[in-house]
């Protein structure tokens, strides 16, 4: 629901308080009866006043003179009152103006606002059905306004919205309009034929031009680029869409070409709908499945090279879905990022490893993957030894994995979490080295304790090209720094042999096994021997127990 600007509601208020001007019967009442009445004596007694005054006749009744003096003051004051409710009236009318405006103006840009920016699409659309014309709704998001304003302040935010409205509207086509939607939301509604689709095209691009232009802003200098989705009124099915349902489709697209990298538009296309369709059914399955434990933990062997010797496992999200079935993290991951859920989520899986891994032999470690949003939690170092403590789960045990772009968010606040970590005793990886920008200083100066090849790299070792170069120089590196190094994608037996030439690193991919469930993971380990004395024991209780009871039961069925 749209809430009232301040300054609309004292117009509105002020507009209320004038509107018994115009209803004032008792004082056209008085001004009709005081000049009823004049006419009646007037007549009879100004005749006598003046014949009075110039000495030809008698004196007036002055019960009638009387009167006729009440009757022009009557008519002087009514007079008057005509005057003020005339000034009343007037300045009721520009506060209802003033009201209006307001109401259909955004205050900050002065277009157009939500309220008022529908009906004028729809009023231009017939405008230009008449012409044979079409309208195209471009709906603009600035990609990165949040941080604009957490970082330099709400002034400095406005300013950039008043100067992305200037920009607009000087590339705005004549009888275009410009709406602001939202806090940094516009549309834009622009009448096109149907040969000149080229043209809406050419203006989206100028706009994405403008406005990733530096903005200044007091001492500051900043930048904004915008995402643009557009729709147009013409449906091939002849549907007439109202404006609603146009700015809600030129939203698809618009989210669309975030998903494709911002900093571009693109047109509406049907199937955008269903994949968002799809997507929100995402949202609302992993809410669920949250709530009803369908996120689980698979593991992936981590081995030796040197001597085939298995020494961990990574902890791997899966999602047993009611409906989708198994579910990859590659689906689920980037959408529980985008609605905050990435933290709860995360946890409980940990959770869960850190159960698993306790039935393991203490030689071998556990790895876990961290988003960088989880990192931009203060927290996060006291969350995550909490839930140490709570398991029982040794911490040097534990190893977890961030990747390069969590060393461009805040290094300060990256290196503090490092620090509570590794105090415990938690070791700490950097993932898919080499596809991100982490520089040498940063490697020196973190506290990581190993390096993890991408595999984008590592599949293509066994072939001489620049990719096996860099995994030798990545291995360099690692053996430089006294950081060991783990391989991932290791999936035939020549990528293993190229790997083995590369000296002491540890590898996990597929031509070790596909990444397992707890179940799978505790079966296969019982018959490599590789479970905890304490899961032993209770395991070997278990069946002499069940060994008793069935003994039992033939004793009393004999």
């Amino acid at each position: 629901m749209l809430t009232k600007d301040e300054s609309e509601v004292k117009a509105e208020a002020q507009a209320k308080k004038l509107a018994p001007a115009q209803r004032d019967i008792v004082t056209l009442g008085i001004a009709i009866a005081a000049a009823i009445l004049f006419v009646g004596t007037g007549g009879t007694v100004m005749p006598q006043i003046v014949r009075s005054w110039m000495g030809t006749g008698a004196a007036p009744d002055m019960l009638l003179t009387n009167a006729v003096l009440l009757n022009i003051a009557l008519l002087i004051f009514g007079w008057r009152r005509y005057n003020e409710l005339h000034r009343e009236v007037e300045e009721r009318r520009k506060a209802e103006a003033r009201a209006r405006e307001l109401a259909e103006r955004d205050p900050l840009t002065g277009t157009l606002n939500r309220r008022s920016g529908p009906p004028a699409i729809d009023a231009l659309r017939a405008e230009a059905l008449e012409r044979d014309q079409h309208v195209a709704i471009l709906l603009i998001d600035l990609d990165n306004f949040k941080q604009i304003n957490d970082l330099n302040g709400h002034q400095a935010g406005d300013v950039v919205l008043q100067t992305i409205t200037q920009r607009i509207e000087e590339k705005l086509p004549v009888g275009g309009l410009l709406i602001r939607i939202g806090g940094d939301e516009f549309a834009c509604a622009v009448p096109f034929s149907a040969i000149e689709r080229d043209k809406v095209d050419a203006f989206a691009e100028s706009l994405v031009e403008s406005v990733s232009a530096p903005i200044p802003a007091n001492d500051l200098t900043l930048e904004a680029t915008i995402s643009i989705g557009i729709a147009h009124s013409n449906c091939s099915d002849g549907t007439v869409l109202t404006a609603d349902k146009l700015i809600h489709r030129a939203d698809i697209a618009m989210y669309h070409a975030k998903k494709r990298g911002r900093n571009r538009f693109f047109w509406f296309e049907s199937p955008m709908e269903d994949e968002l369709r799809f997507r929100h059914e995402l949202e609302m399955g992993i809410r669920e499945g949250l709530k009803n434990g369908e996120f689980v933990p698979y593991y992936e062997q981590q081995i030796d090279l040197e001597t085939g010797k298995l020494v961990g496992f990574e902890m791997l999200a899966r999602w047993l879905s009611p409906r989708l079935g198994l579910v990859s993290p590659d689906v689920f991951i980037p959408i529980a990022e985008d609605i905050d859920l990435i933290g709860p989520l995360s946890e409980s899986l940990i959770k869960q490893a850190l159960s698993d891994a306790k039935g393991w032999d203490p030689e071998l470690s556990l790895s876990v993957n961290i988003s960088p949003l989880q990192l931009r939690d203060p927290w996060f170092a006291q969350k995550l030894l909490h839930i140490l403590v709570d398991s029982g789960f040794p911490p040097h045990r534990l190893e977890i994995e961030i990747t390069e772009s969590c060393l461009h968010e805040n290094i300060g606040a990256v290196r503090s979490i490092f620090s509570s970590l590794k105090n415990q005793g938690i070791r700490i990886s950097l993932d898919d080295f080499g596809t991100g920008y982490s520089s040498l200083s940063q490697l020196r100066s973190l506290p990581f304790d190993r390096l993890k090849i991408d595999r984008s790299f590592v599949t293509e070792i066994a072939q001489e090209d620049v990719s096996s170069e860099l995994v030798r120089a990545i291995v360099s590196l690692g053996k430089g720094l006294s950081l060991p190094v783990t391989a991932e994608g290791i999936e035939n037996g020549r990528v293993l042999e190229a790997l083995k030439g590369l000296g002491g690193i540890k590898g996990q991919g597929y031509l070790y096994g596909r990444p397992e469930n707890a179940q799978s993971t505790h079966d296969r380990l019982a018959k490599l021997g590789l479970l905890s004395c304490e899961n032993v024991i209770a395991e070997i209780g278990t069946k002499a127990d069940a060994r008793l009871a069935e003994e039992e039961a033939e004793r009393i069925a004999g």
